[in-house]
């Protein structure tokens, strides 16, 4: 289960760091740069490229105003495909950061988040979280907004957050976000491409609404973001000139960009980022016993739970554990994966057992891992990591 207790937010210049801390140990750190393109901004962008992909599909080059073009598919669910040309505009939005040598990739189905409800101009119906239990409450929020609905086509997400709210206040946020859309719209007819249109909301009020019931302290080393966190936070607020030298999370940072985690047990977690996957190995340093293996693999899935979250591992993640990879053997241990990853918002899920004896995860992608954040291949070895003899 993830908690935090503790959220730093510290902003250098258009740069902003935000570290999720829980008992004194770093859990999840982001970056992000105001002026970047960001995930769920929206823009108005001009198509620099058309391509050719596989199966007959087309694709689109566009330039966002970012330090690389994005990449917009022709064919998207629940809308009709495009058929444009290179120096038209089209509005868009940020699904995927760019990552690596990546551009951003973007949809034209934008979707404009708030605390309690998601708007989806270009969909048609409504979903409500699964993660409201009270499934009265969920019935009477389901009725009340589909009562709301305009006689456009739309569609709306109810988040979590809505099972707490008075229901006058969701609809209230009905209109808000109708209202910001419409603004897109407005910018959209006399903007002129690459343009942002409009900017989501600052990371650090989602993640204090994410983490509300385990949150204790937040701290800024901003005096304008210090107020307007007390007006939605009751937990404690501090003001910190230089937060990351206080809390250490510089050194946090690079020992969480080692490829070796040592065990309490002895053993030993190896990471490797490839192009294609991520590689984990759980080395037993030379525990063989039947119990020795099952305490390791249990110490080592919680670890690496910690560490995909951390790192912010992403795509196929590929795991050896130590000794049999049978599923009598490894059934707890993916059970105990599972159980660390719940609640991940980038939805990690243990798919299951290879026919190898690999465990296999998959995660969303939608922000660079912090090796890409912090490094570059080296140009002597080429990101090996070995040079000759």
């Amino acid at each position: 289960m993830i908690t935090r207790d503790t959220i730093i937010y510290e902003k250098s210049g258009t740069d902003a760091c935000l570290a999720s801390l829980e008992q004194g140990d770093l859990r999840e750190f982001e970056i992000f740069n105001e002026d970047g393109a960001a995930e769920g901004n929206v823009y108005l962008g001009r198509i620099t490229k058309k391509i050719n992909l596989s199966e007959d599909k087309t694709g689109f080059m566009v330039n966002i105003g970012d330090t690389t073009d994005a990449f917009m598919s022709a064919q998207e669910k629940g809308l009709l495909e495009v058929n444009m040309t290179e120096g038209q505009c089209v509005v868009v939005q940020v699904q995927k950061e760019a990552h690596a040598d990546k551009g951003a990739k973007l949809v034209r189905a934008v979707q404009i988040p708030g605390t309690y409800l998601v708007y989806r101009p270009f969909g048609s119906y409504i979903d409500v979280s699964l993660k409201i239990n009270d499934e009265e409450k969920s019935e009477a929020l389901r009725k009340a907004v589909t009562q709301n609905v305009s006689t456009q086509q739309e569609g709306w997400v109810v988040r979590t957050a809505a099972a707490d709210a008075d229901i006058n206040d969701v609809l209230d946020e009905m209109t808000t976000l109708r209202g910001i859309y419409e603004n897109i719209r407005v910018k959209a007819r006399s903007a002129t491409a690459p343009a942002l249109l409009y900017a989501k909301e600052n990371p650090l009020f989602e993640l204090i609404r994410h983490h509300q019931d385990t949150l204790k302290t937040i701290i800024v080393n901003d005096h304008n973001l210090e107020e307007k966190v007390k007006s939605v936070f009751t937990g404690e607020v501090r003001y910190v000139a230089d937060p990351s030298a206080e809390y250490g999370i510089q050194d946090m940072l690079q020992k969480a960009m080692e490829k070796t985690i040592k065990l309490p047990c002895g053993g030993e977690v190896h990471i490797e980022e490839t192009r294609a996957f991520v590689a984990i190995d759980v080395d037993s340093a030379n525990m063989v016993a039947r119990g020795q293996t099952d305490t390791l693999n249990h110490e080592a899935a919680v670890e690496i739970a910690r560490q995909i979250i951390l790192r912010n591992l992403a795509g196929k993640i590929i795991i050896d554990f130590a000794g049999s990879g049978e599923y009598r053997f490894m059934r707890d241990v993916m059970d105990t994966l599972s159980e660390e990853l719940a609640g991940d918002v980038m939805g990690a899920r243990v798919v299951g057992l290879s026919k190898a004896g690999n465990v296999e995860v998959l995660r969303r992608r939608k922000h660079p891992t912090l090796l890409e954040r912090f490094s570059v291949a080296c140009p002597t070895c080429g990101g090996t990591g070995r040079v000759e003899p």
